[in-house]
């Protein structure tokens, strides 16, 4: 958690009782079960729990609660500094209680620390690369994407505060069939503009975008293209619609404060040859085979239900063998651990992906993908009706325009990226407690203003050292409880790193904050006692830098006014 009393030396502690336990008892055992360190959700049963006993008892036919009774005892009696007490609840939970000493050096380990505190390095540098959004750019990014968008960005972050080296990534499907589709329905609004009778193409993009595109393209060619639909016509036009989509997404992107460190272009890899490349070398190691005149990759082998076309009768590579190509270049780079977040209508390309990983010699683990559930806006207890193909939809532009890019990230963020999410913009509009971000910038923003209040009574904190404050005089249980609060902020950090759940801080913030707002309402910060209020000053100023640290893991400004 905080100091000494941090999880690794926890478990050491754990680890050495366990050990003379089964000396006493004469016991040999391989290996110790892994410790796991729990949070209670009570906190009157403690800071820290384990269920170590509960496990052991599996392994060596014992009684749980007296193992739990011994690893406690030898615990407490060994490291009386640590713990105020260790108690046994229920069939062998061991919960912790750590001495109130080490609370205040928390505080002082914050202020020392500030915008570093919560940063860790539990991902001993390993090369992660977080590919996210990867629309074709064949339309402008609706507020699915930008779902997808925020737990990418999100979780980047909380992976390079944990250790990660983290690299982000757009793949831009700039080959095939739907971005030459896109130039033909440019191509033929631009021709009806010219006054031309044409058919529109057969599932081709509606909207009002791909008339706009047609218009600037007439305004600045005239009818230049008028009657032509050869294939030089129909590339330039597929082109600049595509760079014309692509500006839009980047100019999207950037106002909802995701920037990635590279565009890969899918065309790149066939410009270098890369996709046959790929398939030649699955081919050496025995995992293609031919059938009715196609190339096949078989994915049976590593689990997946069918074998998978990568090259089709005519002699046309499929999206899939570009992707296995893709993903080859990125091991090619160096790195380690590929994260992929999709829509969760791609559930099924999965186990094909992990299958081809594998065939390529990839650990399957090194590869993982979150799913991300789709978005529904309501707005006065209604659904907004959306239709994708047909061009009605709510694009992110006019999402962040409605309610600006800090409710939007933290809205996508408030629950689970694998849950669907429930938009309403009604809350999300308004300027109360009930809007959860309006509810925890309002706490950073009143931090701000006490402790400008406090330096009008020239009550301010200039010496950080906590020697110079007196914290033994934040005794009160809400006063306790934050502090405590405050040192799980790392726990949560690695943890969110670890699970891919970027949601955990967005939880971890509105509860804080909450803590927050229910103590300024309950205790006076700036008082006519100036060593009490010195001391809360310090705690207030530890909630802010938490606050402000965790806001930036998710993206989201810290307003000191609102």
């Amino acid at each position: 958690m905080f100091d000494k009393a941090n999880d690794d030396n926890l478990k050491q502690i754990i680890s050495r009782a366990v050990t003379q336990y089964l000396e006493n008892n004469k016991i040999e055992l391989k290996a110790i079960p892994k410790i796991i360190l729990t949070i209670p959700k009570n906190p009157a049963h403690g800071h820290l729990s384990t269920n170590i006993a509960l496990q052991l008892s599996g392994l060596l036919e014992g009684n749980a609660k007296n193992i739990a009774q011994f690893i406690g005892r030898e615990a407490e009696q060994n490291n009386p500094e640590i713990f105020e007490k260790i108690k046994i609840e229920g069939p062998g939970f061991i919960n912790f209680y750590f001495r109130k000493d080490l609370f205040y050096g928390l505080l002082l380990e914050i202020i020392s620390e500030k915008e570093k505190y919560g940063h860790s390095k539990r991902g001993n540098g390993e090369k992660v690369l977080v590919e996210y959004v990867s629309v074709n750019p064949t339309g402008p990014l609706h507020i699915g994407h930008g779902k997808c968008a925020v737990v990418g960005d999100s979780l980047s972050r909380i992976l390079a505060a944990a250790g990660y080296q983290v690299a982000t990534e757009y793949y831009i499907n700039d080959h095939g069939k739907q971005i030459d589709l896109l130039g033909e329905s440019v191509l033929a609004r631009y021709r009806q503009l010219c006054g031309e009778e044409v058919v529109f193409p057969e599932n081709g993009y509606q909207g009002d975008y791909i008339v706009t595109i047609a218009q600037e393209i007439k305004e600045k060619n005239q009818d230049k293209f008028k009657g032509k639909i050869d294939s030089g016509t129909k590339r330039f036009v597929r082109d600049y619609a595509k760079q014309r989509i692509l500006a839009d997404i980047r100019e999207d992107l950037i106002a909802f404060g995701v920037k990635f460190d590279n565009w890969f272009s899918e065309e790149s890899l066939y410009v270098q040859n890369r996709v046959q490349t790929v398939i030649e070398k699955l081919n050496q190691k025995g995992f293609i085979f031919s059938s009715k005149g196609a190339l096949w990759f078989k994915s049976t082998d590593f689990g997946d239900e069918k074998d998978r076309v990568v090259t089709k009768e005519n002699g046309e590579d499929t999206y899939f063998a570009s992707d296995i190509a893709y993903h080859d270049d990125k091991y090619r780079r160096g790195f380690t651990t590929l994260i992929d977040i999709w829509g969760s209508d791609h559930h099924g390309y999965i186990n094909r992906m992990k299958a081809a990983i594998q065939a390529l010699g990839y650990a399957k683990d090194s590869f993982q993908v979150l799913l991300v559930q789709f978005v529904t806006l309501v707005r006065a207890g209604q659904i907004i009706g959306m239709s994708t193909r047909g061009g009605q939809f709510i694009t992110l532009k006019d999402l962040l325009k409605e309610v600006g890019t800090d409710v939007a990230r933290y809205f996508f963020l408030m629950n689970s990226h694998d849950s669907h999410t429930e938009f309403n913009l009604d809350i999300a509009k308004s300027q109360s407690l009930e809007n959860p971000v309006f509810y925890i910038q309002y706490a950073y923003a009143r931090i701000c203003s006490i402790i400008e209040k406090g330096s009008a009574r020239n009550i301010v904190l200039n010496d950080w050292n906590k020697d110079s404050i007196d914290l033994v005089l934040l005794d009160k249980k809400e006063e306790l409880e934050i502090i405590k609060k405050l040192g799980q902020f790392k726990k949560i950090v690695e943890r969110s790193a670890e699970q891919r759940k970027p949601y955990l801080i967005a939880g971890y913030l509105h509860e804080l904050a909450s803590l927050f707002h229910k103590y300024y309402t309950e205790y006076k910060v700036i008082g006519e006692d100036k060593k009490l209020s010195l001391a809360r000053l310090y705690l207030i100023s530890c909630i802010k830098i938490v606050l402000e640290n965790s806001l930036s893991l998710l993206g989201i400004q810290a307003p000191e006014k609102m």
